[in-house]
Formats: C-alpha cells, sequence, structure tokens
C-alpha cells in the first residue's frame, strides 16, 4: 500500500473502527510512539488494539493510554506490559496546538489507526468531539441513504 502523497509504502498494523462511530472527528495528525523491541515485533505480527484507546497531554507532553499490544509470542520473562502508557513524539509546538484543542469542551484525542512507515511505528490521532444518540443515528441513515443511491446508480447502467 503506497503513502498518500506517492511516497513509501505504509503498512496497517490496526484500526479503531469505533472511533469515526462514537467521535465526530476534527482534524488528524500523525504521531510517532516509543516502544521497546518486544512491542514492535508484536506489531509486525499484528497483535495491537486501539479500540480503548485515548491521548493525554500531561506535564508538557503526549501520552496514550488504553492501547493494547499483546506481548511478544517468543518472547522471554523480559517481555512488556501490554497495557503500559506510551509516549507519543510530538514538537512542542504541536503538543501546545493539542492541549488547547482538547482543553474545549467535548474534545478528545482519539488514535484512529498505528501503522508501520518507513520501519517506524506511527499513530494516527484526531481531535474528536463525542456523537450523542441522536448523531449517531443521523450518521447511519446519511451513510444508508448514499449506498442506496450508488445501488440505484448501479442498476441504471
Amino acid at each position: 500500500m503506497a503513502g498518500k502523497d506517492g511516497g513509501p509504502p505504509t503498512k496497517l498494523i490496526t484500526q479503531n473502527r469505533k472511533a469515526r462511530h462514537n467521535y465526530e472527528i476534527e482534524d488528524t495528525l500523525e504521531a510517532g510512539i516509543v516502544l521497546v523491541g518486544t512491542e514492535v515485533k508484536s506489531c509486525r505480527e499484528g497483535k495491537a488494539n486501539l479500540t480503548d484507546a485515548y491521548g493525554v497531554i500531561k506535564d508538557g507532553e503526549a501520552w496514550l493510554f488504553g492501547s493494547h499490544i499483546s506481548p511478544y509470542s517468543h518472547g522471554n520473562r523480559e517481555n512488556h506490559d501490554p497495557e503500559r502508557a506510551r509516549k507519543l513524539l510530538l514538537n512542542r509546538n504541536e503538543i501546545e496546538r493539542l492541549d488547547k484543542r482538547v482543553s474545549q469542551e467535548g474534545r478528545t484525542m482519539v488514535p484512529l489507526k498505528m501503522y508501520f512507515k518507513q520501519g517506524m511505528v506511527k499513530v494516527e490521532l484526531a481531535i474528536a468531539r463525542g456523537k450523542n444518540v441522536h448523531d449517531k443515528r443521523q450518521s447511519t441513515a446519511k451513510r444508508d441513504a448514499e449506498r442506496q443511491m450508488q445501488q440505484a446508480l448501479g442498476r441504471r447502467r
């Protein structure tokens, strides 16, 4: 799979599919993540999960909580803790901008996907606002209507 700009290929590790259903995505940004060796090996096997993960700005640093990277299958007693907090690699300006946006009411940092880019593990973070039940129903109805239109156009050909 080639990059968006036709650049180097990226390999998807995992996606947070519920994020787009539960949140209204306002902005996205790419961040590096600090991992230990066995975590990288588990990611290469695709054993990561972002379902309950969220980002936090704490003491001027960005952190990812709630992500689960399974212990490496061929690891030894030095294997990593699967639920540990992981530091996100962003520059100071990006952290300050995120902190301002997240401090606004009802906003949070949600990881959308984790992938390899040039051999490094990256996380796509989103600034998001939670949807209520009415918004979820409305977006589902809109998606269904678009699907029906596409099916109707397909039958006409």
